[in-house]
């Protein structure tokens, strides 16, 4: 009799918990299918948190949710007969109920319904970069110093930021590298977001100056958007018809649709001033090359025509001044070291 009865509880079906989890970064009540499935067919659905998001796009789908913050035990006990129950973590998850399920299943002493882990839904690529919005937002918000900041005020930190960028890269240092990438795009989330805010009609503009009128607000979601316009357009032998099977080809394609979209009266149109003397000599020589336009280096005294002379060269054979002139500074640093007993930097 009692061997019989202890046969019989062992082949009573244990059941299954079900832990749905959800990304915050989608938007509630997109769920997949399996997790409709489960959610439908469920004995009980239980949630400890009673604003947890989900809520009412479950209950509008006719799935009745238990309030209840239910320990493993409970949950074990639950499930007896074969039943299904599906529990809904909090967005931090529920670390004292799965810490809990693993004791039970680690004493071997009790029989555990099946554990599934069933992701409602998930993050695509790039879904952080929401989480990247929305802490740029409070910290704009909350923060005395990012709260004050301009566009103008902060300009000096993406040459900054750029440059650190460049010396990854060239040093070969993937952490760095994604250190430096991850500071650039800080910057451009920074500056989208002192964007939102525009500067209202009447107020002085950043140049100290009245605007007169009110500069357009514009948000990250604009940035974006323009250039995923930018970038469908400017590949047409991708996302068109257009054929392109060398890199020539490609970059034939960027120019005339960039000349059609800017309009520009000069070659020279655009290439900011502003960059290090061997880029811009090297740009405008570019420039001038690629538009057909036959004219002479000027000549002169000094070292800048010499500078200028060798920028042009340099870039007619494809060889980038900047990063040539960086590359054996970097030679001659190093034997500067050298010279002084000194080991070479740290990467």
């Amino acid at each position: 009799m009692t061997d019989h009865s202890q046969s019989t509880a062992a082949a009573e079906p244990t059941g299954r918990i079900v832990l749905l989890t959800t990304s915050h970064r989608v938007a509630p009540g997109v769920l997949s299918w399996p997790a409709w499935q489960t959610l439908h067919a469920a004995d009980r659905v239980l949630c400890a948190d009673p604003g947890h998001p989900q809520l009412p796009y479950l209950r509008e789908a006719g799935v009745e949710v238990e309030h209840t913050a239910a320990d493993a035990h409970e949950l074990v006990a639950a499930c007896a007969g074969g039943r299904t129950v599906v529990v809904l973590p909090g967005g931090e998850g529920d670390q004292r109920l799965t810490d809990g399920l693993a004791r039970l299943a680690g004493s071997g002493r009790v029989s555990m319904p099946d554990l599934e882990l069933l992701p409602g839904s998930y993050d695509l690529p790039g879904a952080r970069l929401l989480d990247l919005v929305q802490v740029m937002d409070r910290v704009r918000r909350e923060c005395p110093w990012t709260s004050r900041q301009t566009h103008r005020g902060l300009a000096k930190y993406a040459i900054e930021e750029a440059y650190e960028l460049v010396e990854a890269i060239e040093d070969g240092d993937r952490e760095e590298l994604r250190e430096e990438l991850g500071d650039v795009l800080l910057q451009v989330v920074f500056h989208a977001r002192i964007a939102e805010e525009g500067i209202p009609a009447g107020e002085d503009g950043e140049d100290g100056e009245d605007d007169g009128e009110a500069l357009g607000a514009f948000s990250i979601d604009d940035v974006a958007g323009a250039l995923v316009q930018k970038l469908i357009h400017r590949h047409p032998h991708v996302f068109g018809d257009a054929q392109a099977e060398t890199p020539e080809d490609v970059h034939a394609h960027w120019q005339r649709t960039k000349a059609v979209e800017k309009r520009r009266e000069s070659v020279t149109d655009g290439v900011p001033v502003g960059q290090p003397g061997l880029a811009l000599a090297a740009k405008l020589a570019g420039r001038a090359r690629a538009g057909g336009v036959a004219v002479e280096l000027p000549r002169g005294e000094g070292i800048g025509y010499e500078l200028l002379e060798l920028a042009a060269r340099a870039e007619a054979e494809g060889v980038d001044p900047e990063t040539a002139l960086r590359a054996a500074a970097r030679v001659y640093r190093d034997a500067i070291r050298a010279a002084e007993g000194v080991g070479a930097p740290a990467r």
